[in-house]
């Protein structure tokens, strides 16, 4: 069940990879490198949340769901976890961090909240 991958390290033992399965980041600018490493996590957490489904972009009949976050919440936080979206098959969003259901788009941007954060917001 998704809702036990609450950790990168969950979601590397639900695909069966180890952790120390990112790349080596040191040729991108030192102000990058933890964006690409956060990327590179976040896949895999995807992978794993989403299990077997992988998005057909070409049916149109299939909706595809991320999580949105609010820059600059009211509450001061300037990033926060806000709402699920959905696209169809003309999508703006990578494919890679997308989800096949509305819950799991939630569930990811609310556990990883944090990630998300790191890999969006530049430090």
């Amino acid at each position: 069940m998704y809702t036990e991958i609450k950790t990168f390290e969950d979601a590397c033992k639900a695909i069966n990879v180890e952790p120390t399965i990112i790349p080596d980041f040191s040729f991108f600018p030192e102000s990058d490198r933890q964006a690409m490493i956060d990327h590179a996590k976040l896949v895999i957490i995807a992978k794993a949340i989403n299990g077997d489904w992988v998005p057909d972009w070409t049916n149109g009949e299939w909706d595809k769901y991320y999580p949105w976050f609010e820059m600059g919440s009211p509450s001061g936080g300037g990033f926060s976890y806000d709402d699920c979206a959905y696209w169809y098959t003309v999508s703006g969003v990578g494919s890679r961090l997308c989800f096949e259901s509305r819950e799991k788009a939630i569930y990811a941007g609310q556990q990883f909240e944090d990630l998300y954060k790191s890999y969006f917001v530049k430090a």
